[in-house]
C-alpha cells in the first residue's frame, strides 16, 4: 500500500516537471498567429473545383487558373499547398465552415449574402451573369427576363446565378428554372448545344473563355450587376490569414502573373467554325476511341506529342483507316508508297502500321529542318516542307531572308510561302513555281485540331474524374471532398 502511494507520488511529480517543461512551448504556440501555425506546419490548404478555369490535369500535370495563382500564394508563403476538390459550390464553402481548408480559389463571386457568411479577399476580377441561348434561325433570341418564363434554365446549385434567381422571382412569379450541383458550366453549355435545355445563366468570365468551343452558342443578356470575384479565408480572431492574402493579391508581381494566367487560361479560342466543330466532336466519339491507344504507342516510340500525331491523322484522312486521295495516298496517316517503304509500312491501311509509320516519316522529315530552328517551329516546318517540298520552303525562306525577316520563324515565312504562286517571286528562286497557299493552310489547320482536341480531351478527363469522385463517394460512403497530395487531419486553424 505504502508503495502504491509512492509510486503515484512519483508519477504525478514527473507529469508536473513535464508540464512546467512544456508549458513555455504551449504558450509560445497559442501567442503565434493562426497564419504563423500555417507556417510552422508547412501546409496551406486550399478548396478548389475541377473545371478548366480552376483546376484540373493536363499531361499529368496539375494547371488551372485558380491553381496556378494559389500555388504562387503557397509559395509566397513558402509552403507546401494541398488541394481539395469538392464536388459542389457548396461543397467549397463547407470546407470553410468545417475548417477543412485555409482559403477556397474558385472563380467565387461576392454578393451581399455570401458577405454576410464568410469573409472574402480583396477581388482580382468581375464578371457579371449572361444569358446563353442556342442560335436557330426563325427564333428570336431572349431579351427580357419575361421570354425566360416557361422555358428550360439551367444554372449551377448554389451559385450567384441561383441567388440572383431567387430575387427576380419576387416580381416573376411564374419564372422558374433548375438548378444542378451534378454538372459544371461547361456541362451546362454542352446542354444549350445539345438542345437538352433552352437557357443557362453563367458567369460572363466562364462564358467568354468557352464560347467558341461552342459555335452557335450566343449571349443575350446580362442579370443583376457586375460582381467581384474572390478568394473565401478562413475567418480567425487575428485575421493574419486574410491580411496575407490580400497582401499577396495586391503585389505587382501578383497583378503581372494574373493579367499572364487570364491570358492562358481565359481567353483560349476555338479557330473552327461551327460545321467543323461539330464534325469534328463526332468524329471524336466514333473514330478516335478505338485509334486513341495507337497514337500513345507512337508517342512513345518517337517521343512525338499523340495529340500532334492525332491531329496530322485528322487532316489528312479525319482518322479513317480506309481513307484513299486520287493521287494514291491511303491509310489514317495518308502514307505515299515512297513513305511507306521509307518506314517499313507493308499494309498501308493497317491503323497501327499507319500511325506508327507515320510518327516514324514525321520524325525522319524533323531531321530535314535545321537544328538551330526550335520547336515548335521547327515541327510547323518540317509539315510545310512535307506537304510543298523542302526545296520550295527552302525558297520561301528566300523570300523572307529578302525582306529582311526571320526566315528561322514560321510566323513570318508562311507569309512567303503564299508567293511562290506569282511569277514575280518564284521566277527568282531555284525550284520555281509552287501552290504555296497550300502548307499555310496544312500547318494552320493541325495547330487548329491540336487546340480543339486538348480542349475536348481536358473536358473529358475533368468529367471523368468527377465521375470517379461520385463512384468513390456512393461506395465509400466519404464526406464529398478529395483529398489532393496529404490527408487532411482537421485541425483548429
Amino acid at each position: 500500500m505504502l508503495f502504491d502511494l509512492r509510486r503515484k507520488k512519483d508519477v504525478l511529480h514527473l507529469l508536473t516537471i513535464l508540464v512546467i517543461i512544456s508549458l513555455p512551448a504551449l504558450v509560445s504556440y497559442n501567442s503565434m498567429t493562426q497564419l504563423e501555425v500555417i507556417q510552422t506546419k508547412g501546409t496551406l490548404r486550399v478548396a478548389t473545383r475541377n473545371t478548366p478555369s480552376a483546376y484540373y490535369i493536363d499531361k499529368g500535370e496539375p494547371a488551372g487558373f485558380e491553381y496556378e495563382l494559389a500555388k504562387a500564394f503557397a509559395d509566397d508563403l513558402n509552403v507546401a499547398m494541398e488541394l481539395i476538390i469538392p464536388d459542389t459550390i457548396d461543397g467549397l464553402f463547407q470546407s470553410i465552415i468545417k475548417r477543412d481548408a485555409h482559403i477556397v480559389a474558385a472563380g467565387i463571386n461576392i454578393s451581399e449574402n455570401r458577405k454576410e457568411n464568410f469573409e472574402f479577399s480583396t477581388a482580382y476580377d468581375e464578371s457579371i451573369s449572361t444569358v446563353i441561348y442556342r442560335l436557330k434561325q426563325g427564333i428570336p433570341a431572349p431579351e427580357t427576363v419575361e421570354d425566360l418564363i416557361g422555358k428550360h434554365i439551367l444554372v449551377l446549385a448554389n451559385s450567384i446565378q441561383a441567388e440572383q434567381l431567387n430575387t427576380l422571382k419576387n416580381n416573376y412569379q411564374d419564372l422558374a428554372w433548375s438548378e444542378t450541383s451534378e454538372l459544371t458550366n461547361t456541362d451546362i453549355l454542352d446542354k444549350i448545344f445539345t438542345e437538352e435545355a433552352d437557357y443557362a445563366i453563367v458567369d460572363s468570365t466562364v462564358y467568354d473563355s468557352q464560347s467558341s468551343f461552342y459555335p452557335g452558342l450566343r449571349d443575350a443578356f446580362t442579370i443583376g450587376d457586375t460582381q467581384p470575384i474572390a478568394w473565401v479565408v478562413t475567418p480567425n480572431q487575428d485575421g493574419s490569414i486574410k491580411r496575407a492574402v490580400n497582401k499577396f493579391l495586391s503585389k505587382p508581381r501578383t497583378l503581372a502573373l494574373i493579367k499572364k494566367l487570364k491570358a492562358k487560361y481565359l481567353t483560349k479560342r476555338n479557330p473552327l467554325n461551327y460545321f467543323d466543330t461539330v464534325t469534328f466532336k463526332q468524329d471524336m466519339e466514333t473514330y478516335l476511341p478505338t485509334l486513341e491507344q495507337y497514337f500513345y504507342m507512337a508517342e512513345q516510340e518517337t517521343d512525338i506529342d499523340w495529340m500532334l500525331l492525332a491531329s496530322i491523322a485528322y487532316q489528312e484522312s479525319h482518322w479513317k483507316a480506309d481513307a484513299v486521295s486520287p493521287t494514291g495516298v491511303k491509310g489514317i496517316m495518308m502514307l505515299t508508297h515512297g513513305a511507306a517503304k521509307e518506314v517499313g509500312v507493308i499494309d498501308r491501311t493497317d491503323p497501327i502500321q499507319s500511325i506508327l509509320g507515320g510518327a516514324q516519316y514525321l520524325l525522319n522529315v524533323k531531321d530535314k529542318i535545321p537544328e538551330r530552328i526550335s520547336e515548335p517551329d521547327h515541327t510547323w516546318f518540317a509539315l510545310a516542307g512535307y506537304n510543298i517540298g523542302f526545296g520550295h520552303l527552302e525558297d520561301a525562306r528566300i523570300l523572307t531572308q529578302r525582306a529582311n525577316k526571320d526566315s528561322d520563324k514560321w510566323e513570318d515565312v508562311k507569309e512567303f510561302l503564299p508567293l511562290l504562286s506569282k511569277e514575280k517571286y518564284f521566277s527568282t528562286v531555284k525550284y520555281g513555281y509552287a501552290r504555296g497557299q497550300e502548307p499555310v493552310k496544312y500547318v494552320k489547320n493541325i495547330k487548329k485540331y491540336i487546340e480543339l482536341l486538348e480542349w475536348e480531351k481536358q473536358i473529358q478527363q475533368i468529367r471523368q474524374a468527377r465521375d470517379a469522385s461520385i463512384r468513390a463517394e456512393e461506395k465509400e460512403k466519404m464526406e464529398p471532398a478529395t483529398i489532393i497530395e496529404l490527408k487532411i487531419i482537421p485541425a483548429t486553424l
